[in-house]
């Protein structure tokens, strides 16, 4: 049924483009590189019998024939993290590519257009704003947001430009009459390893809050100030930063992680009179977020007065979560159960493209199996055995889709 050789070597073709020393890939957007990787992607997409072409802001697409004009949207991104892996993003267009490449070979043609996508810019790597292309997809990309530059000072519009696109007409990428959004991506972690699961179901995509917690005290000498008239920053961050991993482990599948941490004045004998970190929450339902990031919010708020510290907490970011859809999970997992593995379900931590369509059509995720975890990494893998697997059952959750 899948053709697991031609992914492969699509996969392996692809991973020489932009291809590091050390056997990861670097492909920002809107290069000559990613160009590149989009061409060769064209190509398949052309040899699977797709109708193919570039949306306004660059994203490629390929798209079956079909019996009606609602259509099924599959994708992913060809876009890297610096010396990211080979399997991020290209494994979900490629797989998309193969189920129609399948279908045409078996003659066989489906009620709904699918139309397969290589959105730009997913990584946010160049710019600081991911998923550019599926914004734009969903007719939620601004003007302003164009404005945003990489560290050479060149904008998300200029480099638009720069590479044939036409920024100004970013409305006409808008899609509409989308039955259904499905992607499969590498997990990016553990869970379906540990389960001994080749492939799982995506419950939802979590969404961050991004919190930068301050503390203000007193700096003074670390050898002429007793422990009892001190007020150390450091010391009530500690407790506070212990008490965030205390309140994550008591909600399933919440995630907190304090990522930076600086203090002042910085001396080896000095008291730290400034303490500042920041927080990454994340849950794939809203409330239990808000939840615990309220007990966080009460606990620092008790430190910080017991310790007679200045407490500020500001918010960089809050994403709301993306539920995927309860029909396409059940579409999916009876597709891994009629492969023979035992059904998983999991959150992605992670982001993704399919973020981006809430509210405007269902959207869904198969996750394959990552070795140890890994990605953003040229240690990132996926197997081959795996990687049939899930593109089987990407290509059976497009047919259920299809009929129902």
């Amino acid at each position: 049924m899948i053709n697991v050789e031609r992914i492969w070597k699509r996969l392996q073709e692809l991973s020489a483009i932009g291809r590091t020393e050390d056997g990861g890939v670097t492909r920002y957007s809107y290069t000559d590189l990613e160009a590149a990787a989009n061409e060769q992607v064209k190509t398949y997409m052309e040899e699977a019998g797709l109708a193919t072409g570039y949306d306004a802001i660059g994203n490629l697409y390929g798209i079956s024939k079909g019996k009606t004009e609602e259509t099924i949207l599959v994708g992913s991104h060809v876009d890297s993290v610096p010396n990211g892996g080979n399997f991020d993003g290209p494994l979900g267009v490629i797989a998309g590519i193969e189920v129609l490449q399948t279908l045409q070979e078996q003659g066989q043609e489906l009620n709904h257009p699918v139309k397969v996508m290589a959105f730009k810019d997913e990584e946010g790597s160049r710019f600081g704003l991911g998923m550019i292309g599926s914004r734009a997809v969903a007719g939620i990309l601004t003007p302003e947001q164009l404005q945003k530059q990489d560290a050479e000072g060149i904008s998300i519009y200029e480099a638009m430009k720069s590479q044939g696109y036409d920024p100004e007409k970013m409305t006409e990428a808008k899609l509409e009459n989308i039955k259904a959004y499905v992607e499969l991506h590498i997990e990016q972690g553990k869970v379906l390893e540990t389960a001994g699961a080749a492939a799982g179901i995506v419950s939802g995509i979590a969404g961050p809050v991004w919190l930068r917690m301050k503390l203000t005290g007193e700096a003074g000498h670390a050898g002429a100030t007793p422990m009892n008239q001190r007020r150390d920053t450091l010391v009530g961050a500690s407790l506070i930063i212990a008490e965030i991993e205390r309140i994550a482990k008591q909600y399933p599948e919440l995630v907190a992680t304090v990522g930076q941490i600086s203090v002042k004045p910085g001396g080896t004998n000095v008291i730290p009179g400034y303490s500042e970190w920041t927080l990454d929450l994340r849950h794939v339902q809203e409330s239990v977020r808000d939840e615990a990031e309220k007990a966080i919010r009460a606990i620092a708020k008790k430190v910080a007065s017991e310790r007679q510290l200045d407490l500020e907490i500001g918010e960089m970011q809050r994403i709301s979560p993306a539920p995927c859809s309860e029909s396409i999970q059940q579409a999916i997992q009876t597709s891994i159960e009629e492969e023979g593995v035992k059904p998983v379900t999991l959150p992605s931590g992670a982001g993704h493209d399919g973020m981006q369509f809430i509210g405007k059509w269902p959207m869904g995720m198969i996750f394959a199996r990552s070795l140890n975890g890994i990605s953003h990494n040229p240690k990132e893998w996926t197997t081959q055995e795996d990687v049939e697997v899930s593109t089987r059952v990407l290509y059976k959750t497009i047919l259920t889709l299809d009929q129902t």
